[in-house]
């Protein structure tokens, strides 16, 4: 006889997670099947082991930088072994807490190993078990996308999956992309002694981000030694004299670049195959599975979350769907996952961003928009940490706020006030009544909304009493 469920989930990464958790708190009968580790790539292949290398790269930035500050500046002797060891250190501190599957089945969630296939609308097998469910949660998520360029995969390379598993990292690496997780490699590489470039097939790193803001976090890139291109064209891989050589174009003139290690950072391809999607004519697209704004598959009792449904590749977005799935599945009304997504790239200074940039703004609302700008120069507490060449950007639409990027040290903290006041509809001069605390780099934001209130005011100053 098949197990009988309320929901059955695929895939126990972030988005799987915390979907588990919030149905486990509704007393729902839940089983998760995972063919893999439970924390998906957040912890194993993404955000935790990232960070984890930015730490180490920052201390020692900031031993080379200490000069600065009124200290005799080192160069750090960096045992990148150790560094690597100490990465892993923390996944397993993490897996044997958190993300501890014990954990999980405690709240009665069933944790099946192995690889699911969806045999019917409310039917998941995985292995020789049978899985019937009310409803199915698909959390798959996604892996790196390889590109095809000839010679790649005979010279090998490095992805996100495989480039926390190295014993010791090579002497030297070349990226291939330019988004997020290789803008962020690039740096920490650079700073533990790692020569890195980076080479990116459009004009401009980080594309979907703030352009001013990313020109001058480049700037800050070069100046620490990131050997950042643009405008390249990559035709072949070859091996010559033990290196890994990437031939091409950077603005049209031919080019190569060496190095003992490449690394490829191009983007993610969701994790569709397998599960039987085909035989159950659920619809997908080239971003993954095709849902609506509840998160339905056009199979009404599957959902998609995260990666695999190809809206937003976050973690914290995944997250977000499944609880929003598993609300639209089992409470009263209809559930929504149509917020907007604030997101973060953790170089350093960070670099956040929220609702539109300027010309995604003018693009759709034209000239009525307005564009309030504060350099950190102007901010006492970036002065003070001698951390002032950022900036915060504030777009706004007849007054109302819509987009809004930061360019500072944990920008990725400081983005959530504007993110609120995004999804909250409200207006710059609104934030004003809110005291910011001082001196702390969010006082910009409480700097640009007393502009925006000073202005309001000097509108009305014909109703200020005189006597």
């Amino acid at each position: 006889m098949p197990d009988r469920y309320d929901l059955v989930i695929i895939g126990m990464g972030s988005g799987g997670m915390v979907a588990a958790e919030f149905a486990a708190s509704l007393s729902l009968k839940v089983a998760v099947a995972e063919r893999g580790r439970v924390g998906g790539d957040c912890l194993w292949t993404g955000c935790v082991p990232s960070k984890a290398l930015l730490a180490s790269a920052k201390i020692a930035h900031h031993m080379r930088a200490a000069d600065e500050f009124g200290i005799d500046a080192v160069e750090p002797a960096i045992d990148r072994s150790r560094v690597w060891s100490r990465i892993r250190s923390v996944q397993q501190e993490i897996a044997g807490s958190d993300d501890d599957p014990a954990r999980f089945e405690a709240m009665g969630i069933e944790i099946v190993a192995g690889s699911a296939r969806l045999t019917g609308p409310s039917r998941v097998q995985v292995g020789d078990r049978t899985l019937d469910t009310r409803y199915v949660l698909l959390c798959c998520g996604s892996r790196p996308a390889v590109p095809p360029i000839p010679g790649l995969e005979d010279a090998g390379f490095v992805t996100s999956e495989t480039l926390f598993e190295l014993d010791d990292p090579p002497a030297s690496f070349v990226s291939i992309g330019g988004g997020p997780i290789a803008v962020e490699m690039v740096q920490g590489f650079t700073r533990l002694g790692i020569p890195a470039t980076l080479l990116q097939k459009g004009p401009r790193v980080l594309p979907k981000d703030e352009p001013a803001l990313v020109d001058r976090l480049v700037e800050m890139l070069r100046a620490e030694r990131v050997d950042v291109r643009v405008d390249v064209h990559t035709e072949k891989v070859s091996v010559e004299n033990g290196k890994k050589v990437v031939h091409g174009t950077e603005g049209g003139k031919p080019a190569r670049w060496a190095a003992d290690e490449l690394m490829v950072a191009v983007g993610r391809a969701p994790n569709i195959e397998g599960l039987g999607l085909d035989d159950l004519g659920i619809e997908t697209g080239s971003t993954g599975v095709i849902v609506d704004n509840r998160g339905r598959t056009n199979v009404g009792t599957v959902y998609a979350a995260g990666d695999l449904a190809g809206r937003h590749l976050f973690t914290h977005a995944a997250a977000y769907e499944g609880v929003r799935a598993v609300r639209d599945m089992f409470f009263p009304g209809k559930g929504k996952v149509t917020a907007g997504v604030p997101w973060c790239t953790f170089t350093d200074p960070e670099l956040a961003h929220a609702g539109l940039t300027e010309s995604e703004a003018r693009e759709r609302h034209g000239d009525a928009i307005e564009v309030w700008h504060q350099d950190l120069s102007h901010n006492d507490r970036a002065r003070a940490d001698g951390a002032s060449a950022g900036a915060v950007m504030i777009v706004t639409h007849k007054k109302t706020i819509v987009g809004a990027h930061i360019l500072a040290p944990a920008a990725g903290e400081m983005i959530h006030e504007l993110a609120l006041a995004i999804e909250e509809g409200m207006k710059l001069n609104d934030l004003a009544q809110f005291m910011h605390v001082y001196p702390t780099v969010s006082t910009s934001i409480g700097q640009l909304a007393g502009d925006a209130a000073f202005e309001k005011a000097e509108r009305l100053r014909w109703l200020v009493r005189r006597k």
